[in-house]
Order: C-alpha cells, then sequence, then structure tokens
C-alpha cells in the first residue's frame, strides 16, 4: 500500500500533508460562509455558486451562468464579472483546484473512497472520460428546454454546501446517494 510506505518514510503528519491542507482549506471556506449568519461577520454572503465577497467581490459559478444562459435568461453585470473572476482563477491554478480545495462534495468521496478501501469492495463500474462531456450536454439541453437551471435542483456540490449553511432537509438523500454510489458502485476515472 502506497500510504503505507509513505507514513512508514515520512511520517503521518509529513504523508498526509497534501490532505490536511486541503481539509482546512475546505473548512476555511466553509468558515467564510457560517460567519455572517452564526457570528453576525459577513465576510461572504451567499453561496458557492453566486457569492459576494466584503461587499464588493462577486464570484459566480460558470457553470451555473452557462446553464443560466442556456435557459434563456439574461444574467446580471455581476454575475458576469463573478463567472470572469472564476474563469481567471480556473486558468491560472487549475479547474481541478475546486474540487479538491474547496468543494464540500470531496469529502463525502473521499469518505467514501476510504470506506470502500477498509471494507475491500472491489466490484465497480467505470465511467468513461465522455461521460462528464454527455452529463453537461445533458443539463445544458434541460435547462433550453424547461428554461431552468434544473441542475441546480439535485447538484450535489450545490445542496450540501447551501443545506450546511441554511439547512439541509430531505438533501441529506443526494448527499448519502453520492457516499454510496461512490462507496459500493462507481469508481471514477481521473483526468484524461
Amino acid at each position: 500500500d502506497a500510504g503505507a510506505e509513505a507514513v512508514h518514510a515520512k511520517g503521518s503528519l509529513r504523508a498526509r500533508q497534501w490532505l490536511l491542507a486541503r481539509r482546512a482549506s475546505q473548512l476555511a471556506v466553509l468558515a467564510l460562509f457560517l460567519a455572517g449568519p452564526w457570528l453576525g461577520y459577513w465576510i461572504v454572503k451567499g453561496n458557492l455558486n453566486y457569492s459576494l465577497t466584503l461587499g464588493v467581490l462577486p464570484l459566480a459559478d460558470p457553470y451555473v451562468l452557462l446553464q443560466s444562459l442556456a435557459a434563456g435568461h439574461r444574467p446580471e453585470r455581476n454575475a458576469l464579472i463573478g463567472a470572469a473572476f472564476i474563469l481567471v482563477g480556473y486558468f491560472l491554478i487549475g479547474g481541478r483546484a475546486y474540487c479538491a480545495w474547496v468543494c464540500p462534495v470531496n469529502v463525502v468521496t473521499d469518505a467514501a473512497h476510504w470506506l470502500r478501501a477498509r471494507l475491500g469492495v472491489r466490484g465497480s463500474a467505470r465511467l468513461s472520460h465522455a461521460t462528464r462531456y454527455w452529463i453537461l450536454a445533458m443539463t445544458l439541453a434541460l435547462a433550453m428546454i424547461t428554461g431552468t437551471i434544473a441542475w441546480e435542483l439535485v447538484n450535489p456540490v450545490s445542496m450540501l454546501h447551501r443545506g450546511i449553511i441554511f439547512g439541509i432537509g430531505a438533501g441529506w438523500i443526494i448527499v448519502a446517494a453520492v457516499f454510496l454510489l461512490h462507496m459500493t458502485f462507481v469508481r471514477l476515472l481521473g483526468p484524461p
């Protein structure tokens, strides 16, 4: 096991330094959003789909903006500016940085992977690299057909983040489904 070898060679903390840094980053982002409702310090207002930092810096999910455009909605200027900031960040840092350093569902899928390894779950379906593009096309088509940002009704990332901040309700069902899917059935492939 590569992880055991790393722990033996470097020690537990050094072997897990990047994982710990990612978790600290995810918790820090969440804390920025929670500071307002919990403590009355509104550093960031909103959620991961759209937020306003310190009352001046808009940040918007480019994919939500794309769905909105496909649905026939005219976006506000702040949404365009916020999406541009995020796209520049993706270009400079890398698009996968969001998944590893910000996304709360990353913790869920990592936990599922950890439990899967501990329980020795072997069989799994493998999703092709093209699957993500099919999902993208289907969600944009659904937005065009319905005139809504329909994917956001079941998007586990949005549901979990909004749920942590504002109260999750039935959203736990989707989060539990993602966990079970990753633990028992699907092993996602990395970048092509």
